[in-house]
């Protein structure tokens, strides 16, 4: 199917052609490491052009109504349906995804624009009451301006989706910012998004800013992004912070996770062991929320690990395309050799790989290694498919050993007790908890986020429009007097 990339790339009309000339990102296929196109990049005026027509577009924006943009986003999500099948084909080409998770990242940004259509007769301010006669407070929200989106390769689609559709209802318009390893993801969501919004004058409600990682810094320092949103690494979360803070702005941050499993005793093994694997080696580790860590109770740590390790060998690894295929390829040559000198360093600490480590170019064979607590690597987050083995003596032992890491994203237990499931839930220290369900993947009805280096920041959900919005109190006279607050008195002739 990778011969079949010009097809891919014509069916969502992109040119199959080199770009106009000046400085290009090369974009090669992880499946064969093919070149597949040449994307020009914006420079420093580019960029600024770019802000400025944001900010025009969020006066524009601010004076439709919000039942209106939701209207809008409604058949943005219309748009995404039709084009589902296409825009799969692509991410599987461009990120190595099987079809059906590539195609399940666009069914995100369906559903996010259905919750959000929702949400825009919905959202509202709270009617106070005063303590001064005839007077009102109530609470108003508006716009917060521009939105500067920043995204990772691993989701080419679905974080800008769960972005571009809250900020949008809410009044703003969005810039997004994707990586260089997955830009033509970016180009054919935001030509589907561009023709929507034309269709209602809304241009420059949705643009893009194709820069690399280095040349953002300068759209992160623009004042005129009143949000930017950033979904990456915690090295990168901290310089975005760092920058934003320091004027003032707002940040919302998605960034790692070293997510543990826990399966006590009483565990559904069968439904642990799905949910371990998918966890673990779906999408090729290249998840925030894959599941680093197996927390399994020594009572039946032997039998579980055994059977966990006849399942991984069995995985299919290769070419996305192939229908039997469950685990594609690492994203480029960066992230297999991580992925190698990880396992290097894990038997180094003292690790025993029992299966997997096997590197075939851009393939390699998920590996499940038999770890101690107190091994340094264990407690940082490896990007791929890494699954460090870890024996717990009871659930206080597991959330002791879930939360000794720097990131705080996801977690999960595998128990029919109701007693240990809350206790867990109660006690491990990140933004996602599940129980008798894995660590990887979320609805967008619930708010997604971490904790510690994952972050703090929380996407999707039924509140999280508030991070797109501004609040404002507004007290309201009706009255011939004009009586202060807190009894104060300030009398004049």
């Amino acid at each position: 199917m990778i011969d079949d990339a010009s097809s891919i790339l014509a069916a969502l009309g992109l040119a199959d052609k080199p770009a106009a000339p000046g400085s290009t990102a090369v974009v090669r296929s992880p499946i064969d490491g093919r070149v597949i196109a040449e994307v020009a990049l914006n420079d420093d005026v580019d960029a600024d052009d770019v802000a400025a027509r944001a900010a025009r577009a969020a006066v524009a924006l601010k004076g439709i109504p919000m039942p209106r943009r939701g209207q809008m986003v409604r058949e943005l999500g219309d748009a995404f349906r039709h084009h589902k099948t296409a825009l799969g084909r692509l991410v599987t080409l461009e990120v190595g995804k099987i079809p059906s998770e590539a195609e399940g990242e666009i069914q995100e940004i369906v559903d996010v624009c259905d919750f959000a259509c929702g949400l825009s007769r919905s959202i509202g301010g709270a009617t106070l009451a005063s303590e001064r006669p005839q007077h009102r407070l109530n609470e108003r929200w508006h716009p917060l301006g521009p939105v500067l989106c920043i995204t990772a390769f691993n989701f080419p689609a679905a974080v800008w989706g769960w972005n571009a559709a809250l900020a949008i209802v809410c009044g703003n318009p969005i810039v997004w910012k994707p990586s260089l390893k997955a830009p033509l993801t970016a180009m054919a969501c935001q030509r589907i998004a561009s023709e929507v919004f034309a269709r209602h004058g809304a241009e420059d409600t949705t643009q893009l800013l194709m820069v690399g990682d280095d040349d953002a810094a300068a759209a992160v320092a623009d004042r005129r992004y009143s949000l930017v949103s950033a979904t990456g690494s915690t090295r990168m979360g901290r310089s975005v912070q760092h920058t934003v803070s320091a004027r003032l702005g707002r940040s919302l941050l998605e960034l790692g996770g070293n997510n543990a499993v826990v399966v006590m005793a009483d565990a559904d093994v069968e439904l642990a062991l799905r949910a371990v694997v998918f966890g673990a080696f779906g999408t090729a580790g290249q998840r925030c929320t894959s599941t680093r860590r197996l927390l399994v109770h020594r009572d039946i740590a032997h039998t579980f690990v055994e059977r966990l390790v006849r399942i991984t060998e069995a995985l299919i690894v290769g070419d996305p395309f192939a229908p039997a295929t469950l685990v594609g390829p690492l994203i480029d040559e960066d992230a297999v050799d991580r992925f190698a000198r990880a396992l290097d360093v894990a038997r180094a600490q003292g690790g025993e790989v029992l299966c997997g480590g096997v590197v075939n170019g851009r393939y390699v064979r998920p590996a499940v290694i038999r770890s101690h607590r107190d091994m340094p690597i264990v407690k940082h987050e490896t990007f791929g498919p890494l699954l460090h083995v870890i024996t717990v003596d009871d659930v206080d032992d597991a959330i002791a050993v879930n939360n000794d890491s720097d990131h705080g994203l996801s977690a999960a237990i595998f128990t029919r007790d109701l007693r240990l499931a809350e206790r867990f839930v109660d006690g491990a220290d990140c933004g996602l908890c599940n129980v008798n369900t894995g660590t990887s993947g979320a609805e967008i009805g619930g708010a997604f986020g971490g904790e510690k280096d994952s972050g703090g920041g929380r996407e999707s959900g039924a509140d999280s429009w508030k991070q797109y919005m501004r609040r404002q109190t507004s007290a309201v006279n009706y009255g011939d007097t004009l009586p202060l607050a807190q009894g104060v008195r300030f009398d004049v002739d």
